[in-house]
């Protein structure tokens, strides 16, 4: 009886990995052929994952590949615990930087996770609940300068309006999670609600047109969307150029939600809460 129970784990466990080995593949096929119709100067060309939730690593490197770094610099802000985000690659190749995170409970993971970068320099973390009101108090006791290499928000919220208040910084690049939900031609955010928390459905941060437009004001150009539909990356304009893929609008790079990529299910439940126009 044992032997047999053994025997069906053992073929339950072989069925899996075949079936991983297959999901692999087909998502392999997938995106090869979704690259079919990219040109050559995409950035999703360039896609990898190392520590990043989806391709951003593979995105940035190519970024800064083509319009070089001031000194290595990067603040994020919504990291978790460390281990998976868009700038621990680039702090482990020696880059500095800052982490906020909002949590508590993942700050502690990252003082011990981190702690030889964080004693050695090379990384400032700290724990506070951003808000648009206390972000510049944070950004300057923190003593966090204008113009650094990049800057990538994450907050699963009101990312959008703290955006907006950091109109005195002046970094190379910037990522920011968008709400691909929204399409690519709606201008909309979420109201802004400064005790905001992601409550697992669709109601987080803003459209790809509200962050086109926001990232215009601002003197950004919109060059890319990560092919899981999840981040937006934008390169400040005096750098661009024409090496980036253009015209620089939602319309151009936003990449539908396809959670199925990254081994996830359905993707986010349906919201009865408004967005706002913006």
């Amino acid at each position: 009886m044992i032997s047999l129970v053994r025997h069906l784990k053992l073929r339950a466990y072989e069925a899996l990995q075949i079936f991983r080995s297959s999901l692999e593949i087909q998502r392999a096929l997938f995106l090869s052929k979704i690259l079919e119709s990219h040109p050559s100067i995409s950035l999703n060309r360039f896609e990898s994952r190392v520590y990043s939730q989806n391709g951003e690593d593979g995105i940035l490197i190519e970024i800064f590949r083509r319009i070089g770094m001031k000194d290595q610099t990067f603040v994020e802000f919504g990291v978790g615990d460390g281990l998976e985000n868009n700038t621990v690659r680039l702090l482990l190749s020696g880059w500095k930087g800052w982490w906020i995170e909002g949590s508590r409970t993942l700050f502690a993971k990252i003082e011990m996770q981190f702690e030889e970068h964080i004693t050695a320099g090379s990384l400032k973390a700290s724990s506070h609940f951003i808000t648009r009101d206390n972000i510049k108090d944070i950004f300057m006791s923190q003593g966090i300068p204008n113009e650094i290499d990049l800057l990538s928000i994450d907050i699963d919220g009101n990312d959008y309006w703290i955006w907006r208040v950091l109109d005195f910084m002046r970094p190379r690049v910037i990522v920011i999670e968008y709400n691909a939900s929204l399409g690519p031609s709606d201008s909309l955010a979420i109201n802004y609600d400064e005790k905001h928390t992601w409550d697992g459905s669709n109601y987080f941060s803003a459209s790809l047109k509200a962050y086109e437009r926001l990232g215009k004001e601002r003197g950004y150009s919109l060059v890319a969307c990560d092919l899981t539909g999840t981040n937006a990356f934008f390169v400040r304009e005096d750098l661009c150029s024409d090496q980036f893929q253009g015209p620089f609008t939602s319309e151009t790079h936003f990449q539908p939600f396809r959670p199925f990529l990254r081994g996830r299910g359905m993707g986010y439940r349906g919201t009865l809460k408004s967005f706002a126009r913006v």
